[in-house]
């Protein structure tokens, strides 16, 4: 995984977060969309952020809260679809982007802590 392209779709899944906030707010939903909003372009936040890491467990670190934020942006796009704030196509991109992040930040995680020999928490 090169860490441009992860740098790219967190960028761009970021953008697509926000016009969903636009979107919610628009429809005068506030709970969800204020917590996809900080969720959501908290993923990409955390990825920038590991480049400037002091040091490998650093950058490991930076990445598993990005996956962690992308883990809860998840469930926040599921609750949308449930409750009918968002129809079956917008879940399914959103969905689909927010699971290749998370794809790519476990194996980034595992080939650095590999490559590191830092144990696995």
């Amino acid at each position: 995984m090169s860490e441009l392209k992860l740098k790219e779709l967190s960028m761009q899944f970021s953008v697509d977060i926000i016009e969903l906030v636009k979107y919610l707010k628009s429809n005068k939903e506030s709970i969800v969309s204020n917590q996809i909003g900080r969720s959501g372009t908290s993923i990409g936040a955390n990825i920038y952020e590991a480049q400037y890491a002091q040091g490998k467990k650093d950058f490991v670190s930076k990445l598993e809260i990005a996956l962690k934020e992308a883990s809860e942006t998840g469930y926040w796009i599921e609750l949308l679809y449930r409750t009918k704030y968002i129809d079956e196509q917008t879940y399914g991109s959103l969905s689909a982007k927010c699971t290749s992040l998370r794809a790519m930040l476990i194996a980034s995680c595992k080939t650095v802590k590999e490559r590191a020999n830092i144990p696995n928490s």
